[in-house]
Formats: structure tokens, C-alpha cells, sequence
């Protein structure tokens, strides 16, 4: 049996310890902010983080992260302060929203490994994460924001 920590909550996995985290999150936990989009770790709507660091969980097994500190896009901040969250609010970043919870996700962890990133190093870090409303240039601005709130 897997225990996870999803946002500081204990949680174990009693029957199908293969299932994606993705899953857990969402049919057995019934959290819906990570999004399900490719199934193949190529869009980054599923993105969370492990032990701080973004990972696609729609091809992550729920039972490889036992034991380990797991934070979705509502584990990020309670009262939704995050940097980042406010960031995204004063750019307006999203249009349809579905990719949003993975942005926010992927750039709190760029933010959290490098405070002051480069254009290149926001691209780098971003590029597995896709946009079908192709709202780049205000993602790579609320990003700069946050960086700029957080230091």
C-alpha cells in the first residue's frame, strides 16, 4: 500500500497501486484542477509537483511517488497568494483556461529552483507546457512578475 502526501493530507492507495497520479488526483480524490490533456507527458495540463519539482502526472504511477510530498494547483496557496496566481490575475494570462493549473505549476517550480530567470531560462523550462490560445507573451510576463513579487 503507497501513502502520499497530496498537499500536507495523508492518503493511501489501497487497490490499484498502478494507476496514474493524475487519476488518483481526480477520480478517487476528486480533485479536478490538474487536467487531463495528452496522456503522454506532451502538453504539461497534468503538470504537479513531487518533492517541489514539476512532473507530468499522467504517466506518473501513483505508488512511484509513496511516501513522497506531492502539490497540485490546490495545494499552491489556500488563499490563492501565490505568487505566480497573482501574477497570472494581473496579466490576465488565461483565455480558455484549460492549460492554466500546469502553467502556474511549471513556472512555481521554475521560480522555486531559479528566483531570477532569463527570457531563455522561461523558455526552456516552459516549453513543455502547450498553450492551444497561444498566451506566451503574458505567461512569460506574469512569470517575470511573480519573480519579481517573490524576491
Amino acid at each position: 500500500m503507497a501513502e502520499l502526501t497530496i498537499n500536507g493530507e495523508k492518503h493511501s492507495i489501497d487497490d490499484d497501486e498502478t494507476i496514474p497520479l493524475l487519476w488518483y488526483l481526480r477520480d478517487v480524490l476528486e480533485m479536478r484542477g490538474t487536467k487531463f490533456g495528452c496522456g503522454v507527458a506532451q502538453c504539461g495540463a497534468c503538470t504537479v509537483h513531487v518533492d517541489g519539482v514539476a512532473v507530468r502526472s499522467c504517466v506518473t504511477p501513483a505508488a512511484s511517488v509513496d511516501g513522497r510530498k506531492i502539490t497540485t494547483i490546490e495545494g499552491l496557496s489556500d488563499a490563492g497568494d501565490h505568487p505566480v496566481q497573482k501574477a497570472w490575475r494581473e496579466h490576465n494570462v488565461p483565455q480558455c483556461g484549460y492549460c492554466q493549473s500546469g502553467q502556474m505549476m511549471q513556472a512555481a517550480s521554475l521560480l522555486a529552483s531559479n528566483p531570477n530567470p532569463s527570457d531563455e531560462d522561461i523558455d526552456q523550462s516552459m516549453q513543455g507546457n502547450i498553450c492551444r490560445c497561444g498566451t506566451y507573451p503574458r505567461i512569460r510576463a506574469a512569470i517575470k512578475t511573480a519573480a519579481r513579487t517573490a524576491r
